[in-house]
């Protein structure tokens, strides 16, 4: 199935540009249309997908283009067991969002369904990503949508949860963007000044592995920028108080996603990128990440229990279950990762499904 990956992510893109330039009262069907569409794509990729590695290799389907010679920088997609699940989630909640916002949603409505689609692009780009530059793009991406479904479709005070949102965003963004350009400026010097595999997730995960690897200060260095910014995205205690503001104000659909979705972006960062990429300090981090990782599973689990807000209940009951997460990737066992894998799944179909209830009752109230 050639061309498979980019099908699955540029489909909602195409539905995008196709709303945009029809009539509004299109715009429903249509974005409904892209996101089934993409959906159904990603069943063909589980139905491809040979768990056993016969196509060879841990990454599948790969698609590699020459995008930016001079720096080494290349369209690389690829999938795995570990992104196959997580974009085969986002696909299908991502239909089920938007067809839960055709009766709430009953403004702008061409807009808020581009933003969606569009959100989806980015989310599905982040998993399958094998190139760090493009990696980055697509978490970039997310943002602006994001910004844009809370901000004119939230509640009262949705201009302060944006903005909030983003803020933290954008610096946990902007340190793992001084971290990707470090370790490819690394790699390039230490390959004889040629930037052939600088951003490349496979040549940098194989020189990281090997006795010369990257430098234990730049991995120090590195591996807390990248951690800050999956840090805020899990979010992992204390960088979580943008959730509860954002879960509070954003639409139902946008509270899907957001909880669904949104939050393994980080989970993901950290098992596919830092434990990869910069192994040794992963070790030397890991006490301290567990540790706020315990915090905030009791935490998120305590304060869950006073809220008189059924959003915000489920918001800190997430802050609690992605401790599981995190706590479990750092523990460097099988059976924790797997077991992390596993939590990010159920969180992300279960929280969905909830947030869609408490949808229903904020309509009947």
């Amino acid at each position: 199935m050639p061309g498979i990956l980019s099908i699955v992510t540029f489909v909602p893109l195409l539905g995008a540009l196709v709303v945009a330039l029809a009539p509004a009262r299109y715009a429903r069907p249509i974005a409904l249309a892209a996101a089934l569409l993409a959906w159904l794509a990603s069943l063909l990729l589980v139905i491809g997908f040979s768990s056993s590695g016969e196509r060879g290799g841990l990454f599948q389907f790969v698609e590699e283009v020459s995008w930016i010679p001079l720096f080494g920088i290349e369209y690389k997609l690829g999938v795995d067991g570990l992104s196959l699940v997580l974009v085969v989630l986002t696909t299908t909640l991502s239909w089920i969002s938007i067809l839960a916002s055709f009766k709430p949603i009953q403004t702008r409505i061409k807009e808020y369904m581009v933003s969606f689609l569009i959100l989806e692009v980015g989310m599905i780009g982040v998993f399958l990503a094998l190139d760090a530059f493009l990696f980055y793009i697509f978490w970039e991406i997310v943002l602006v949508p994001m910004y844009l479904i809370i901000g004119i479709w939230g509640g009262a005070n949705r201009i302060y949860a944006t903005i909030k949102f983003v803020l933290y965003t954008l610096v946990g963004s902007l340190l793992m963007l001084v971290a990707i350009l470090a370790t490819a400026f690394a790699y390039q010097a230490a390959h004889g000044g040629s930037w052939e595999g600088a951003f490349d997730f496979q040549a940098l995960r194989e020189y990281a592995t090997t006795s010369a690897g990257f430098d234990p200060t730049l991995q120090l260095l590195a591996f807390a920028a990248f951690f800050l910014a999956f840090a805020i995205k899990v979010p992992m205690f204390p960088f979580h108080t943008w959730l509860p503001d954002a879960h509070v104000e954003a639409p139902t659909a946008g509270s899907v996603i957001l909880a669904g979705v949104l939050l393994k972006l980080g989970g993901y960062g950290f098992i596919r990128w830092t434990l990869s990429l910069y192994p040794d300090a992963a070790h030397t981090f890991a006490g301290p990440i567990i540790v706020l990782s315990l915090i905030a599973i009791i935490y998120g689990a305590i304060v869950a229990l006073v809220q008189p807000d059924l959003k915000k209940l489920v918001a800190y009951s997430s802050v609690s279950h992605m401790g599981f997460v995190t706590l479990g990737i750092f523990f460097f066992q099988p059976q924790a990762m797997s077991g992390a894998i596993l939590q990010m799944i159920s969180h992300g179909l279960i929280t969905g499904a909830l947030f869609l209830l408490v949808g229903v009752i904020y309509e009947r109230t």
